[in-house]
């Protein structure tokens, strides 16, 4: 299947789920409870609306005195002072009007943006607590897109629809008060355009929608393809493959360029086709009242208030149009939005369960099975014991389950059936919180956030103070290179730490680990990557941690692991193998192959 039937698919299937979501709950109404504690801004809001509303509705009924009681009179001289009386406050009140609709605009925009605030950090938290399954399988981009564009799209909502929308239903109840008080006859002639705009409003509705909800996703794609290709780029530029990911890019960015190009010819279509009927109820109310005005039934004062006030009535209907596509915008963004916070399968309560206070490292598995997908077991009956203090190996073949026992035991996933133990005590019973503050880890890729390298190590935990952070870099050997910087721990960091090598990032994240003084010390592949220099340090910097806490090493280098208390085996989710180095090679099994696939090569070139 193509990009582009693959992107309409996704749409299709969007429209799918949010017409099912919408079945029991409205996005717009989901946005209630973050508007609450706005409600006072809200209140004082309408009230200026009302403010408004009556200083533009009285606009064309003092005009309508003026020529009615003193300029048809013809007595102008003995009129002069009415009409200067009259002029006063016309211009009162559309200084009345437009000074309060500056504030009013204010007040808006500060409730807009504080209800923003709330619901962006909901949707960042719900992120950072959602459950590895789902964060396997969704794309980055799409969460990105949530995150920002669609919480910065309903900014649009706040300020031109919640108290627009009040504000021009309000405009619209008092024109036609004014209207009937006036002339009933002539206010339902000029009601008779309306069915004409509820039917074209009608029928570009559903396109628009569709078109937004396909915008939508093409954004988030669009987001996610940056993402993944700058991070990627060295193995795009290794592997010479820019004409193909720009490629791949041009159908996407074609496809919301006439995604978008629709959009912009449905908006242009509203505003126009509004005039020409707004344009049709002014003929048919003048071709009307001319008959009114001949016989002497009509003044002409109120013909002239009442064109003004059908075009004030056709002004917020205009303006309802064309912003329609800025409404539909908002409640895909507001559903899409939610669509992500009521996702809590499996989300993370980093605060239920027991409190883990302290920690010995005896860790046991007890007939583990595990599978990411139905009953594809990764791990089979899994058991093992892990003394407190000892330094464990764990090895197989790729895809044996080494990095998944590790995933487990922090609890990123849950076990299908038997038992993970900490001290004699499932881990499910433990707050998460806790057991994870217990256990550090240094994976194989190093992640350094943008800011200092003190900033790297402390990751926010006010705990760390500037001493721990120096201990932690000497233990971990990374004051090596930071004593000859010239900021030393205040270094800036730049995005993913592209400006240190592979071995000093790696140094950095020893030290992150160690900074924590964990009860449990993971390494997951951390030598695979730097040079043999940078490896004796890690080495030197493992020896330094071990004698204080329970080490466990995933390691493909079998040379890094010869001095391990214990080497666990897997193949294919088993375990198959258990015992010390020179245990194992005497059995001459399964990690004795390994060792042999490893080594022999060395063996045979010496």
């Amino acid at each position: 299947m193509s990009i582009t039937a693959n992107i309409k698919e996704e749409a299709r299937q969007q429209i799918e789920l949010e017409k099912q979501a919408r079945m029991g709950k409205g996005g717009l109404r989901r946005l209630l409870p973050y508007l609450r504690p706005q409600l006072p801004l809200l209140f004082f809001s309408m009230f200026l609306v009302i403010i408004i509303n009556g200083a533009t509705l009285i606009q064309p009924f003092i005009l309508q005195i003026v020529i009615d009681k003193h300029l048809k009179v013809g007595n102008i001289s003995n009129a002069m002072t009415p009409i200067i009386w009259l002029g006063i406050a016309y211009f009162a009140a559309i200084a009345i009007s437009s000074g309060v609709q500056i504030f009013q605009a204010m007040v808006v925009a500060k409730m807009g943006q504080n209800t923003l605030m709330h619901i962006r950090r909901d949707v960042f938290f719900h992120i950072m607590h959602l459950p590895m399954r789902f964060l396997d399988r969704y794309a980055s981009g799409r969460l990105i897109t949530r995150a920002t564009n669609d919480v910065e799209t309903l900014n649009e909502l706040f300020a031109d629809v919640l108290v627009g929308l009040m504000k021009d239903t309000l405009l619209l109840i008092g024109i036609i008060t004014m209207m009937l008080i006036l002339d009933w006859q002539l206010a339902l002639i000029a009601f008779a355009t309306t069915p004409l705009i509820l039917l074209v409003t009608v029928l570009i509705r559903k396109a628009l929608r569709r078109n937004f909800i396909l915008m939508k996703g093409l954004i988030g794609r669009i987001n996610g393809f940056f993402a993944e290709n700058i991070s990627g780029m060295r193995l795009v530029q290794i592997y010479h493959r820019e004409k193909a990911k720009r490629n791949e890019f041009e159908i996407l960015n074609d496809e919301y360029c006439r995604s978008t190009s629709l959009q912009i010819k449905l908006n242009s279509l509203l505003r126009p086709v509004m005039e020409i009927i707004n344009t049709i109820g002014i003929v048919v109310l003048i071709a009307y009242a001319s008959r009114g005005l001949v016989q002497g039934v009509l003044q002409i004062g109120v013909l002239y208030a009442f064109t003004a006030y059908i075009k004030q009535f056709f002004q917020p209907i205009n303006d309802m149009a064309e912003k329609y596509s800025t409404i539909q915008s908002a409640v895909v963004s507001a559903e899409r939005i939610f669509e992500l916070l009521d996702n809590k399968e499996g989300q993370e309560d980093l605060h239920a369960g027991q409190p883990l206070k302290s920690v010995r490292g005896h860790i046991e598995f007890r007939n583990v099975w595990f599978a990411y997908e139905e009953e594809d077991w990764v791990l089979r009956d899994v058991s093992l014991t892990i003394e407190p203090g000892q330094s464990v190996a764990i090895v197989g073949a790729t895809g044996a389950g080494k990095t998944t026992i590790i995933a487990l035991l922090l609890r990123f996933y849950d076990i299908q059936k038997g038992q993970i133990l900490i001290d004699g005590q499932d881990i499910r019973l433990f707050r998460l919180s806790d057991l994870r503050r217990q256990i550090a880890i240094v994976h194989q890729e190093v992640f350094l956030f943008s800011g200092t390298i003190a900033d790297n190590i402390r990751l926010g935990d006010d705990y760390i103070d500037d001493d721990q952070i120096a201990i932690a870099l000497k233990t971990a050997y990374a004051d090596t290179f930071i004593s000859g910087l010239s900021r030393q721990m205040e270094t800036p960091v730049t995005e993913r730490g592209s400006t240190f090598s592979a071995g000093q990032r790696q140094l950095l994240s020893f030290a992150r680990a160690i900074a924590r003084q964990p009860a449990i010390f993971i390494l997951d592949e951390a030598t695979a990557n730097i040079d043999t220099e940078t490896e004796q340090y890690v080495q030197q910097s493992i020896a330094n941690v071990a004698r204080k806490c329970t080490t466990i090493i995933i390691a493909h280098r079998l040379s890094t692991i010869r001095n391990c208390d214990m080497i666990i085996v897997l193949d294919h989710g088993h375990l198959v193998e258990l015992g010390s180095h020179t245990e194992l090679l005497e059995r001459n099994g399964r990690y004795a192959e390994l060792y042999q696939a490893q080594f022999a090569p060395e063996a045979y070139q010496a």
